[in-house]
């Protein structure tokens, strides 16, 4: 964990996503939380992972994302060096689908 973000107000950030419960709860938090383009932006990413899981091209994934290869490249670095917290979702994901 990047001990950088470990403060207070991330924790509180953390706890009050953790109490969401529906998808229009998320819509109405996140709509006040960010700008539009800011969760375009983390949307992006997520779908570029998921994508970057299925083994697909960075062609591929730039062409139905719209994400610039230095944006692939950065979430490819997550993916493979990061905290593992892509997988956790994806597992849980994946879970909850079953």
């Amino acid at each position: 964990m990047n001990k950088k973000i470990k403060t207070e107000a991330v924790d509180s950030l953390f706890d009050a996503v953790l109490c969401l419960k529906t998808r229009e709860e998320c819509y109405s938090f996140f709509e006040d939380l960010c700008t539009v383009n800011e969760l375009l932006s983390l949307s992006q990413r997520f779908e570029v992972a998921a994508m970057l899981k299925n083994k697909k091209t960075y062609l591929e994934i730039a062409e139905k994302t719209g994400a610039s290869t230095a944006t692939i490249s950065r979430v490819n670095r997550s993916l493979n060096y990061g905290n593992d917290g892509y997988d956790l979702v994806f597992g849980r994901m994946e879970n909850k689908a079953d």
